[in-house]
């Protein structure tokens, strides 16, 4: 495949597994995936400077670079870098919003603005991301003084699986907080991967992705 028909996909590692399940599905092999680590979520200032870097080193290589993030925390400066660039990222302020869809999100949020939210990647690593960085593992007594404005955990799911569901209804009782589950699917992350895949001339009928064992 010659430069021109070439994608990069520069991704946060944690869409990696639903990226790959999307791609599988849906034969999109026009897009070449690389994700940066999904520990910048705790340092989002260092977001915008990775991703940057990352499209310099892929310029030369591929005809159109498309950004698997939302904001995520940056405040703007990520989409400050694309504009410079020249190169589009995923809708909205975080991968809750997308994953939900907005309205979805946002009648979530103002049906209890002190909301946990999960995604599977989040239930499948909340002890190294969440526990382990707040020292919970260590002192779970912590977690009353950190959870003490949240009323509930939503657990937005990417894929209905029995298994991640009761691990994020155990992370809720934990937290001492209720538990909701909403089965999302992969909303604004599918789509937009579909409008980079048509663009690089696939022939685009988005098919339900699996989760990826």
């Amino acid at each position: 495949m010659d430069v021109a028909g070439r994608v990069l996909v520069i991704a946060c590692g944690a869409l990696a597994r639903e990226i790959t399940a999307l791609k599988r599905a849906n034969g999109w092999s026009s897009l070449e995936v690389t994700c940066l680590p999904p520990e910048l979520h705790n340092r989002p200032e260092r977001i915008p400077g990775q991703v940057q870097a990352a499209i310099e080193a892929g310029r030369s290589r591929y005809g159109q670079i498309f950004v698997a993030y939302a904001d995520c925390g940056t405040g703007g400066e990520l989409d400050r870098v694309l504009a410079a660039e020249g190169v589009a990222r995923l809708p909205g302020a975080h991968c809750y919003e997308f994953f939900a869809t907005p309205p979805v999100f946002e009648a979530l949020a103002e049906a209890e603005p002190g909301t946990f939210y999960l995604t599977d990647f989040l239930v499948r690593h909340f002890e190294r991301l969440v526990a382990g960085s707040l020292g919970l593992d260590r002192h779970p007594e912590l977690a009353a003084e950190y959870f003490r404005h949240y009323r509930r955990v939503v657990y937005l799911a990417q894929a209905p699986d029995d298994e991640l569901t009761s691990q994020a209804a155990a992370i809720a009782t934990r937290l001492g907080l209720t538990f909701e589950r909403h089965v999302t699917g992969y909303g604004g992350l599918a789509t937009g991967l579909a409008d980079v895949a048509r663009r690089a001339g696939a022939t685009v009928v988005v098919e339900p992705a699996r989760t990826i064992a």
